[in-house]
């Protein structure tokens, strides 16, 4: 029987960390970015251990922390980015003084607002953004232009604009201002700017956007740029479970039985 390596793999250990996504953190292994003790690391599955020392970028990487995830108010005008190749104020270096490096779960464009999900374990970001979670996300969307309440309810059974097809999104009048209109619109997975570009299908023109929840997350009374911290009992209560785990286990046992 082989014993198996001690450790965890090198890209899942880099995740947990907030230096990136676990994807990402691969990408940067293949751009020879990693080293683990002085030596360059040429494979995602490498194995890490607590003797070992792991650098990116020449900058040695702190052992993974317990994992947290705060709420935060992003305001408009700060893009979703470390670094902006524009030099646009960023979300990251908005946050205040002693918070640990952190990534984001999902997006908010620049012109966006509401909550957005911060964490310092790329691993939970990434399960947090798995479709197959089937969270919803909300947002309150002021709108310019004339609403069709019917082509609203169509979108329920997605649609199609300039040959780009999109899932359901469930959209609803809350109230009306001459040409101006506000929306609640839910959605559990969403492309790109979508609720931007559906609505331009619509002949709408969105000069609001506040995603009020994801998932069991809620925006609630949190001020612009506040940031609260979720407990971590009621992380590990939403925490979605791991279905490509539950997966793997099955395969193994699968497996065993073959045998």
């Amino acid at each position: 029987m082989t014993q198996e390596p001690r450790g965890e793999r090198i890209a899942k250990w880099l995740g947990r960390t907030g230096v990136a996504s676990r994807r990402d953190a691969e990408r940067m292994i293949e751009e020879g970015r990693v080293k683990l003790n002085g030596q360059s690391v040429d494979h995602p599955a490498t194995f890490v251990t607590e003797q070992d020392v792991v650098q990116v970028d020449g900058k040695a990487v702190s052992a993974p922390e317990r994992t947290r995830l705060w709420r935060y108010h992003k305001p408009d005008g700060l893009v979703t980015t470390h670094k902006d190749p524009e030099g646009r104020p960023t979300v990251f270096a908005s946050l205040p003084p002693g918070m640990p490096r952190v990534i984001s779960v999902g997006r908010l464009d620049l012109n966006s607002e509401g909550l957005l999900l911060l964490t310092n374990d790329g691993e939970l970001a990434r399960r947090l953004e798995l479709p197959t979670n089937g969270w919803i996300r909300r947002y309150r969307v002021r709108v310019f232009g004339v609403v069709d309440e019917a082509r609203l309810a169509a979108l329920a059974n997605g649609s199609v604009f300039e040959g780009v097809r999109y899932g359901p999104i469930e959209a609803g009048l809350d109230s009306r201002k001459g040409d101006n209109a506000w929306l609640t619109v839910s959605l559990r997975e969403g492309k790109n700017r979508e609720i931007r570009k559906v609505m331009a299908g619509l002949n709408l023109h969105v000069s609001r956007l506040i995603r009020t929840s994801y998932g069991p997350f809620q925006l609630g009374t949190l001020q612009r740029r506040e940031l609260e911290e979720v407990p971590g009992k009621i992380l590990r209560e939403q925490m979605p479970k791991a279905p490509e785990k539950a997966s793997a286990n099955a395969s193994s046992a699968k497996g065993r039985r073959a045998s």
